[in-house]
């Protein structure tokens, strides 16, 4: 059996694993692992990407940026998420702000030391990162487009990285990454729709606050479309390989996604279509194993 001081200090942990959403970082790391090796750097052996000392440098970068990034989020929403998401709020409050802004600070340091065993061009590029994350979340989340738009480029900047790393400039990369950008765009003015009472209280105007719901799903709609551009360019203009199963799938479950979407007027109905989208995204990152389902054997 655990002490009481055992079970504080996990708890502890668990509210920390939360609040920077240990989880998300785990998948982004993975992600710009497969990106490096079945994209980025499709044409060097397995091992000199794998082990490349600067490669795992940028990505813990990336993760202790990211890290950062969310609690200063939530150290600014805290209050929305008591509306929003009162179970998940408990558990974060467990930890104090205090806490919370001095692992913000250490997190980005770190971050800005990792940078800078790559270049001094990194340490600009995760220093300008780092502002962008705080002045997205002290200002910009708060207006609509911008917010929206703001949020969707933080998110895919990590893979940025690695882009530059590489210097890949095949158009190919920039068709996924206009896959994924569309898709994450989905996803954050689904959840301003699910997060829509918080929002509201405290005075945030979002999409479906400043032009309202029907707006909203209609932009979603004509983003969920748009996505057929590169699903359609990757599927028949380049070699994806066994890719191509997670392309048709998205298409469907966006289908789905748009016939739930037009008869949706809950919190309940927008969670599942966040949840819909999420699912994409995951699958989107481990299917990038399908591209060449020998790497291992051949590259190795």
């Amino acid at each position: 059996m655990l002490s009481r001081r055992q079970k504080h200090i996990l708890l502890k942990f668990f509210s920390m694993f939360s609040v920077v959403r240990g989880y998300n970082i785990l998948v982004i790391v993975v992600a710009q692992y497969l990106a490096a090796i079945y994209i980025m750097a499709p044409d060097k052996p397995l091992s000199h990407v794998v082990f490349d000392l600067n490669l795992l440098m940028l990505v813990l970068a990336s993760a202790a940026t990211i890290a950062g990034g969310y609690i200063i989020n939530n150290f600014y929403d805290s209050e929305k998420d008591l509306i929003n998401r009162p179970i998940k709020s408990r558990l974060d409050r467990l930890v104090s702000q205090n806490t919370k802004l001095s692992f913000y600070f250490v997190l980005n340091f770190l971050a800005v030391i990792m940078a800078s065993y790559v270049s001094f061009r990194a340490v600009v590029f995760f220093s300008f990162y780092i502002f962008g994350i705080w002045f997205y979340s002290h200002k910009l989340k708060r207006l609509p487009f911008i917010g929206n738009l703001t949020s969707a480029t933080l998110t895919i900047t990590p893979f940025f990285a690695i882009f530059m790393y590489y210097k890949n400039f095949e158009t190919v990369i920039f068709v996924h990454a206009t896959y994924l950008f569309l898709i994450i765009s989905m996803r954050e003015l689904t959840k301003d729709l699910e997060n829509i009472k918080g929002d509201l209280a405290l005075n945030y105007q979002t999409i479906p606050i400043a032009y309202g719901e029907r707006a909203s799903k209609m932009m979603l709609s004509i983003l969920s479309v748009l996505t057929l551009i590169p699903t359609y360019l990757l599927l028949f203009r380049y070699q994806i390989g066994h890719m191509y199963l997670f392309f048709y799938l998205s298409t469907v479950l966006l289908f789905v996604f748009l016939m739930i979407l037009w008869r949706s007027k809950t919190k309940t109905h927008y969670l599942i279509l966040h949840n819909i989208l999420k699912f994409i995204i995951l699958a989107g990152v481990f299917s990038i194993l399908l591209i060449d389902v020998s790497v291992i054997l051949n590259r190795i």
